[in-house]
């Protein structure tokens, strides 16, 4: 059997505050495999992105309490010094941020940022680092390379930007990329360029791809793997067709049927929203953290927190509801829809 690329083991992320220990991250398991594609779905709060900014080391603090195994490439990332993980961040594994005009320092040239996360990592002049920027502006297909890298970030459109963060990300031939909501706030036509762009990249320079999102609707063509959070916690993985035509989560139920379609037997046909909150990470409900929201609990859900439990070799979720009212509900509620 091959080593996977990353193998993240019983992750636990908790933040100290005044009013409590909030529980970002809460015995978090996974692997991911060279050359694949790996969406995390979730709501805002649900550990998403903590869990991949405490894999690039970006959550290390005197509080912050970090447990569990993050293997990558068989070493442990989380054992790593502060030196030993910057130098595997950027040149192994790059992330790219949720939004490019922050990440993007306002004051320099956009080639030039490019150009300097190269020198980081590389002996190479500067005339050289800039010419590895304009090539890379080229390969993620910005026009006039050579003029672009010369403006500033404010001079670039919204998926120019986001292009440009691609650019610095692969830069250094990274064997894995993390996406953080790489299509927040561009228009759907931008959406669909800048993943067709992820999924060229990821066989151009056969790297494995995070892409961390809120919206299922995202990943539905481009993932080989989905893993769906809640409160810090994953409610459901598997393949693509696992997720979307035989899911077995309530929470991931509500998250397929407040997707809009776009055919004509949904003309008129309100979008279902999930009711309720998601809960506070420092007062989490006892049991399973979904019941107060989920329509099918019963009292086990109030009293006793739900394993992810396989029901095959690849597909898991962490629901007290039988496998057979599982599947009965999700034809009745979901496949409805289609």
């Amino acid at each position: 059997m091959t080593v996977p690329l990353l193998e993240v083991r019983d992750l636990r992320v908790r933040f100290p505050t005044e009013d409590g220990v909030v529980k970002a991250v809460d015995g978090v398991s996974f692997s991911i495999e060279p050359g694949e594609t790996l969406g995390v779905v979730g709501e805002s709060g649900s550990g998403k992105s903590v869990s991949f900014l405490t894999i690039m080391g970006l959550t290390r603090s005197r509080t912050a309490i970090i447990e569990g195994e993050v293997l990558f490439k068989g070493e442990d990332l989380l054992r790593m010094t502060n030196d030993d993980i910057q130098e595997v961040r950027g040149s192994q594994i790059s992330m790219i941020f949720q939004d490019p005009m922050t990440s993007l320092h306002p004051f320099y040239r956009v080639g030039v940022q490019i150009s300097e996360s190269i020198r980081t990592h590389q002996k190479v002049s500067k005339q050289e680092g800039m010419e590895q920027a304009v090539e890379m502006l080229h390969r993620v297909g910005i026009p006039r390379p050579e003029e672009r890298a010369r403006q500033y970030p404010h001079e670039f459109s919204g998926g120019m930007r986001q292009r440009a963060m691609i650019a610095m990300a692969l830069s250094l031939n990274p064997d894995l990329l993390i996406a953080d909501e790489p299509t927040t706030a561009l228009d759907v036509t931008v959406q669909a360029q800048i993943l067709d762009l992820l999924a060229r990249l990821k066989q151009e320079f056969n790297a494995a791809i995070v892409i961390i999102t809120h919206d299922l609707g995202v990943v539905a063509e481009h993932c080989d793997q989905i893993q769906v959070m809640y409160a810090g916690k994953i409610v459901e993985s598997g393949n693509r067709h696992d997720v979307y035509y035989d899911s077995h989560h309530p929470y991931t139920w509500g998250l397929l049927s407040s997707i809009p379609r776009m055919d004509e037997a949904a003309v008129g046909e309100r979008l279902k929203p999930i009711k309720g909150l998601p809960p506070s990470l420092i007062f989490l409900p006892p049991g399973c953290a979904f019941h107060p929201r989920c329509p099918h609990r019963f009292d086990r859900c109030e009293r006793e927190v739900p394993a992810l439990i396989p029901s095959d070799g690849h597909h898991a979720s962490a629901c007290h509801l039988s496998l057979a009212d599982k599947e009965r509900i999700f034809k009745e509620q979901v496949m409805a829809r289609s």
